[in-house]
């Protein structure tokens, strides 16, 4: 039996633009977090993973938590027959707020 391909990672332009809020020392974290919990099975839920009840920017239709007090969220789209995940947005949730590009916004 053959390894299953891994999924690619493809990000938005707007990705970049999101992490401007982040502080840098957390982007080797983000990096490896997003290869090791996307790259195979993306759309399996579990605790920190779950699919969106409604679309959020677009297209998104499942969320990804994780790091420091599961601060971060990633928001992304799986199309399975390409074997691909688009990342869609990248959020900070401080408290009850989630602010993604330094806006907050409401989900």
């Amino acid at each position: 039996m053959s390894p299953q391909q891994p999924y690619t990672l493809v990000y938005a332009p707007v990705i970049k633009e999101h992490l401007q809020f982040v502080d840098k020392k957390h982007f080797s974290y983000i990096r490896a977090t997003l290869l090791e919990r996307l790259s195979f099975d993306p759309n399996e839920r579990n605790r920190n993973r779950k699919p969106l009840i409604r679309p959020a920017f677009d297209e998104a239709t499942w969320e990804l938590r994780f790091g420091p007090e599961n601060m971060f969220r990633v928001f992304y789209e799986v199309k399975a027959h390409e074997r691909e995940v688009h990342i869609l947005a990248f959020g900070l949730k401080l408290r009850d707020k989630l602010f993604v590009g330094g806006e907050e916004i409401e989900l």
